[in-house]
This record gives structure tokens, sequence and C-alpha cells, in this order.
């Protein structure tokens, strides 16, 4: 019971939430400045990665912080989009990827608990 009341406690934070979403269009105010191929690249890299994000997808939000300062360092250095992400933009969110926690690492975790829970049960451990 403790963990679901944790839960709501959490998911009503009204004053994480305001700085969350401060955090965010401080974020997105910072895309706006780019030039237009970044920023285009990076509203498109946004997008692939939430469908991965779970919860509230704000563990996406230090990653993308980092993106920008990736992308306005290489834009100050006169460099293209594609020479900081490379020409497979998706294996380079992959890889970004591996720093949040995404439905599909839920989804792993908790076949892998379920199975170990049940198996472990059967064989006696």
């Amino acid at each position: 019971m403790s963990g679901l009341l944790e839960f709501f406690d959490e998911y009503f934070n009204f004053k994480r939430i305001a700085r969350e979403k401060r955090e965010y269009k401080q974020t997105q105010e910072r895309a706006k400045a780019l030039p237009e191929d970044y920023r285009y690249v990076y509203h498109k890299i946004k997008h692939y990665m939430w469908n991965y994000t779970a919860g509230s997808g704000m563990d996406m939000m230090p990653i993308l912080a980092d993106l920008l300062d990736l992308f306005e360092t290489g834009a100050a250095e006169g460099k293209r989009v594609l020479d900081i992400t490379g020409e497979d933009v998706a294996a380079f969110c992959d890889e970004l990827l591996r720093n949040a926690k995404t439905y599909t690492e839920n989804r792993r975790e908790a076949l892998n608990r379920d199975i170990r829970h049940k198996l472990g049960k059967r064989n006696g451990a």
C-alpha cells in the first residue's frame, strides 16, 4: 500500500510538475534558436525518442538538454547537423535512449521478473 501512496504523492506533486513544465519550455525556447536544419532534426529526434519513454517522459529532459548542448556547439562551429548525428539518425537516437528509462526496458524487466518468479517457485528456489 505504501508503494501506491508514494506513486500518488509523486504523481500529484504539483511543484515538481510546475518545475518540469518550466524546464520543458526553456528547452523548447533553446531549440527554437537553433538553425533550421538543427531545429528540424532536434524535433524529429525528440518525437522519435518520446515514443519509447516511460512514465511522464521527464527522464528524457536531461538527454534533450545534452542534445541541445551538442547541437548548439555544432552549429556554433559551423558543422552540419548530420556531421554530429551521423547519417543513421535512428541509431544515434537509440544510443541516446540507452540513458533513459523506456517502455521497452520496463517490459523487458517485467518479463524477466515474472519468469524468474514462476520458475523459481516451481523449481523449489
